[in-house]
């Protein structure tokens, strides 16, 4: 796990963003652990994570020329990280979408810069993926290309087949999604925190049940 995997799980947990304990996912299964993304909700958390997330697009040296951030939580993630990619030299133009159309001033769903070139989503988690397929949908109708998506957290675990919601993503749309951690990485961190450390056992036998390899 790389330093800085590590200080973005370590950054998600002083958040409370990353909690641990008994939780009933969407999916009706009960998790060991929580991540709501939603809860970086002030300016310093948000310059920080904007920050992990152009680090994380870099590193994978994904070619994009936009961000696109699917309303709601969307949003202010392309807004964060096309700031924080600014910072780091490389300026490029933000879209998000309304989820109802607009039939005055500029009108449409699209909002922010015109989709053009290859265009990257930025979203928190791809859980089942529903707003990845309607942005991808979005992108394509405006004849630009998805060419990868980019999440906070890969929890790594099976949908309702074989694969993770993450894999499904990739293998029907062919583009790489990149996340800043994923659940291996999360237990890798517990191991080297003795204060957390006893949660690892739980998450281990839930990645044995429900995980993906």
């Amino acid at each position: 796990m790389s330093t800085f995997t590590q200080q973005f799980i370590q950054f998600a947990i002083q958040k409370q963003v990353l909690r641990f304990g008994e939780f009933k996912t969407k999916a009706g299964r009960l998790s060991p652990y929580f991540f709501n993304a939603g809860l970086f909700n002030d300016g310093d958390s948000l310059l920080k994570l904007g920050e992990f997330y152009a680090q994380a697009i870099l590193n994978s040296g994904v070619q994009f020329d936009m961000l696109f951030g699917p309303a709601y939580k969307g949003i202010t993630l392309a807004a964060a990280i096309a700031i924080a990619l600014a910072r780091q030299g490389r300026n490029v133009p933000y879209a998000y979408n309304r989820k109802e159309a607009k039939d005055h001033g500029e009108g449409g769903t699209i909002v922010g810069a015109s989709l053009a070139g290859k265009v990257l989503i930025v979203d928190d988690v791809i859980s089942a993926g529903t707003s990845v397929r309607e942005s991808v949908e979005l992108i394509r109708a405006a004849g630009t290309v998805p060419c990868a998506v980019a999440i906070a957290l890969d929890r790594q675990e099976r949908g309702q087949g074989a694969l993770s919601a993450v894999q499904e993503v990739q293998q029907d749309y062919g583009i790489p999604v990149v996340s800043i951690a994923g659940l291996a990485d999360l237990i890798s961190y517990l191991q080297g925190a003795p204060e957390l450390v006893h949660f690892k056992a739980a998450i281990e036998a839930y990645r044995v049940e429900y995980g993906v390899h």
